[in-house]
């Protein structure tokens, strides 16, 4: 029984990436109909775990499942961007100022050596991986502010804008920056300057979405390496 588990959720992960791969290399285009029955037999399934897979897509952002059309992708205008990073940034630096006071200086040395494996990962040039590991040094200071609703109102923001904040760190240099970033807002963490690492976590946010819309791209579809399957 575990087994048949495990192969399920291994199969699920894979058509999840599959989708989100296709969307961020610009193979689906903002608009483009996923379709269900090309997916069935590439994967040799039926249905029903697609539909679930939507689901997931469309609450992270790649997805609109539209009654009588399908699962389309999703498109994100400035706006969009420019809104969700305006939010991220009030509650992301509002959850740095609190955490200020309250990490330990076990996080604090936590916080700094998540960030030397992110630039490990930037000279590596594996996005994925950086995008990984760079939310959990978000969500351990976020963690840090002592504010549990705080806390899942930040995850829910960002699960549902999760194909923003790839498109964004995909960018050439990205990685690099955010590392340079953190070690900033590490040291006012340590110098317990709440108003100054407030401050930083706020550019750092607000930096995220200026890249994309000074582009002038579609978020999203973006040179993201392909996801090995």
């Amino acid at each position: 029984m575990k087994k048949n588990v495990e192969k399920h959720l291994t199969l699920r992960e894979r058509i999840l990436e599959t989708i989100r791969d296709a969307i961020m290399s610009g193979a689906l285009k903002p608009g483009e109909k996923v379709a269900e029955p090309e997916l069935a037999a590439r994967f040799g399934i039926s249905r029903t775990p697609i539909r679930e897979a939507f689901r997931q897509l469309e609450s992270e952002g790649y997805l609109s499942v539209v009654p009588r059309k399908g699962a389309l992708v999703a498109s994100f205008s400035a706006k969009d961007v420019e809104e969700f990073y305006a939010i991220k940034s009030i509650l992301e630096g509002y959850a740095a100022r609190k955490a200020c006071a309250l990490l330990s200086t076990r996080e604090i040395n936590k916080l700094e050596a998540i960030n030397e494996k992110l630039r490990e990962i930037a000279n590596e040039g594996d996005v994925r991986h950086f995008f990984k590991v760079h939310n959990s040094f978000h969500d351990l200071f976020i963690k840090g502010a002592g504010n549990d609703k705080l806390h899942d109102m930040i995850a829910a923001l960002l699960k549902k804008f999760q194909r923003l904040r790839l498109a964004s760190l995909s960018k050439p240099g990205r990685m690099l920056i955010s590392v340079e970033e953190h070690e900033k807002i590490i040291e006012a963490f340590r110098s317990r300057d709440a108003s100054l690492a407030e401050m930083l976590v706020q550019k750092n946010a607000e930096y995220g979405g200026r890249v994309l819309i000074d582009e002038d791209c579609t978020p999203g579809i973006s040179s993201a390496p392909p996801m090995d399957l």
